[in-house]
């Protein structure tokens, strides 16, 4: 398998950061203003979710809309996503959860407004994520009940929110890999999986491949995981944007801590290559999809 490097491919850097201002601006028209009362939300919404990130989950809606030609504009749907990712960060940095200060190299929610608006703040992007497709897909509404059920299903307690639970509750417990499975399955991959399966939505050719679409999201999202749990014993705070090491800290279930660097660094190429003996099925236009699949693979933060 090829490893590509964003920085030695400008090509691909200038693409990938063009869908990624393109998901900014959508994010920053399709969301209430901070000056629209109440102000201190709107404000408190935006600093989580116009300022920083790396928009993995919308471009990975606006790649897959590309495969096969699209029937509508996926960008509310990226947007859309990625509310529901933040109000997750948002979250889970909560002192009830992760209890942590830095978010993106800057404080987190919490720190920077309060407790009780970064709660809101968080509410209020879960909802705002719903209003985005009903209003935007009305027009085509066979369309918007796939793009809700999806995301719904994805951020619920079957899946990102169940993760999540079963993550705070195995914290000191024994090593079991079946969980940790379980944990990533559902707290990381089930989202990455919907952004996969959300930007195929806008094609009718992809209902022929709906096993293969889920397959994909659940490899990129596992992988995606995986190396998260590299970084956190790899990387630093300023590289990563957050706090390394927390994990260890909080005697979280890890990858790491299950398989071991080199075993983890096994399941990341396993769930890559199948990856892309995914994409060799599907066909389609992937000159950006395959290589920002494999850049994901090396990412550094």
């Amino acid at each position: 398998m090829v490893k590509v490097d964003i920085s030695m491919n400008s090509q691909l850097e200038k693409s990938i950061q063009q869908l990624k201002e393109s998901v900014e601006a959508s994010i920053d028209q399709l969301l209430p203003l901070s000056d629209q009362r109440p102000d201190n939300l709107h404000s408190s919404m935006r600093y989580s979710l116009c300022d920083g990130g790396k928009r993995v989950r919308g471009i990975l809606v606006l790649l897959c809309s590309k495969i096969f030609k699209a029937s509508a504009d996926p960008l509310p749907a990226a947007v859309a996503i990625e509310c529901i990712h933040a109000y997750s960060l948002i979250h889970d940095d909560l002192p009830a959860i992760d209890d942590s200060d830095i978010r993106r190299n800057k404080p987190s929610n919490h720190i920077a407004f309060n407790e009780a608006t970064a709660i809101l703040a968080g509410d209020a992007l879960l909802t705002e994520a719903f209003k985005i497709l009903s209003e935007n897909y009305k027009e085509n509404p066979e369309l918007g009940i796939r793009l809700i059920q999806e995301l719904a299903t994805a951020s619920s307690s079957l899946g990102m929110i169940g993760g999540q639970m079963e993550d705070i509750e195995n914290e000191g417990q024994a090593v079991v890999a079946s969980t940790l499975d379980f944990i990533h399955e559902n707290k990381t991959a089930k989202l990455i999986q919907a952004a996969i399966y959300m930007g195929f939505a806008f094609s009718e050719e992809s209902k022929r491949h709906s096993n293969e679409i889920r397959q994909l999201g659940y490899h990129i999202g596992m992988s995606f995981q995986y190396i998260d749990d590299l970084l956190d014993v790899q990387s630093d705070t300023e590289t990563l944007g957050k706090p390394t090491g927390s994990d260890s800290d909080s005697d979280k279930l890890t990858s790491v801590k299950v398989y071991g660097i080199e075993g983890t660094q096994k399941k990341v190429a396993e769930h890559t290559s199948q990856a892309e003996a995914l994409l060799d099925q599907l066909g389609g236009e992937q000159s950006i999809l395959r290589p920002y699949i494999q850049f994901l693979q090396n990412r550094l933060n």
